[in-house]
């Protein structure tokens, strides 16, 4: 008899962005006159940098001649790209990243998912709360969890995000294995500082546990003085996996590229507590299980880090902060207290209230459609995040939708 993995029906109902399209899709037909503004989910809105596109179009001709054409490429990424992000992504800000270090991939999403099957199902996890819910819902699926109760998992290990600690949490009294860390942060658009992020550092290195460090939103970072990766901290290597993505930093969403970085010294242990190398590890899953990023998109994503690739993507990144700049100047000048926006392209808003009754309000009233900060978890009830990515012009008409009807 075929069974299935029981696991999932501990799943809440819904997926939260599934639950956010439904709701939007049922009030648009209802009112299909009323047009509605998106500043809910993190999808980019603005064209790919121009050399992105140049790059692609080279490469799609060169694959149109046999001399030139490609097929399979190397799992792990052509080493064109991967030398590219080692050079600029790390060592030109002091962090010690070798090009075979390096895993080209399709989001860091699918990473972030993947990597916790590398790990032993009896394995204490500590997550944020709020929460990016692909961190919780694949270790539910994996079976580390117990029921969800109250809005939390039996099993995990949560660490408040607070207004009190700046939504940055620091590491809990007793130990744990896995840890899983975002900054700049999603949902809260807060920030970790050297120090903060130096004290989780020697926690992992005291308790022999492992940091999934995800810094997708890392292009955002404008404060000279915040770590962009957590290898600028010394001892990292040893602790920590890295996540990164050409989503946010050049409009990737829809092409689809990002990569992780497992350093050859990290490691995990056995149960009698020998040391286990993971990189060779993620090497085995990552071509078992992926075929590469494709060629064309490769060589776009090469293209981010040319001169004119870092002025494009650059203004891309800044043109989101302006966004950002803008919501969180309307919520504060009504009243509402703010963070994120800065350093990050999500406004973290309070409200006071109940965070599904706050996005029906908005959808309702002023056709725009946030985040309820309740979907991130328990901590995020009383919250709405704000995302940025979106035309200046709906950006502004949204603020005005919303600060007439507040």
């Amino acid at each position: 008899m075929i069974r299935v993995n029981e696991n999932y029906a501990k799943l809440q109902a819904s997926y939260l962005f599934s639950e956010i399209a439904k709701r939007v899709k049922s009030y648009q037909q209802a009112n299909p006159d009323k047009p509605v503004i998106r500043l809910g989910i993190g999808d980019v809105t603005e064209p790919l940098p121009p050399v992105c596109i140049e790059a692609m179009h080279r490469a799609v001709d060169e694959m149109s001649k046999r001399e030139t054409f490609r097929g399979y490429g190397p799992e792990q990424g052509y080493d064109f790209l991967r030398e590219a992000i080692a050079k600029n992504d790390f060592l030109r800000r002091g962090a010690d990243v070798a090009a075979d270090e390096i895993f080209v991939s399709d989001g860091a999403k699918c990473d972030t998912a993947n990597i916790q099957e590398l790990f032993a199902d009896k394995i204490s996890v500590a997550v944020p709360d709020p929460v990016y819910p692909v961190y919780v819902d694949t270790n539910v699926m994996a079976g580390r969890t117990g029921k969800n109760v109250g809005g939390r998992y039996s099993g995990l290990h949560y660490l408040d995000s607070t207004q009190e600690n700046g939504f940055v949490p620091a590491p809990p009294s007793e130990p744990v294995d896995l840890v899983y860390l975002c900054f700049p942060n999603n949902p809260t658009g807060a920030t970790a500082t050297r120090d903060q992020l130096a004290a989780w550092v020697e926690y992992a290195r005291k308790n022999r546990a492992l940091i999934l460090f995800d810094a997708a939103y890392e292009a955002f970072i404008r404060d000279k003085s915040i770590p962009h990766s957590i290898y600028e901290i010394e001892g990292a290597r040893e602790v920590a996996i890295e996540f990164r993505s050409f989503s946010k930093t050049a409009g990737f969403t829809g092409t689809r590229c990002a990569y992780t970085v497992v350093p050859h010294s990290v490691a995990a242990y056995t149960r009698k507590g020998d040391a286990v190398p993971l990189h060779p590890m993620w090497n085995r899953r990552h071509t078992t299980k992926f075929n590469g990023v494709s060629y064309p998109v490769q060589r776009a994503a090469e293209a981010v880090f040319s001169r004119d690739g870092k002025k494009q993507t650059k203004a891309l990144t800044d043109f989101y902060l302006k966004n950002a700049k803008i919501i969180k100047k309307g919520f504060a000048k009504a009243g509402f207290e703010v963070a994120g926006g800065d350093n990050s392209p999500y406004v973290w808003v309070n409200i006071h209230g109940d965070s599904w009754e706050f996005f029906d309000r908005l959808l309702n009233e002023a056709q725009v459609v946030t985040t309820p900060g309740a979907g991130f978890g328990k901590m995020g009830q009383g919250f709405i995040r704000i995302s940025a990515f979106n035309s200046r012009e709906n950006v502004e008409k949204a603020m005005a939708r919303i600060q007439k009807i507040l």
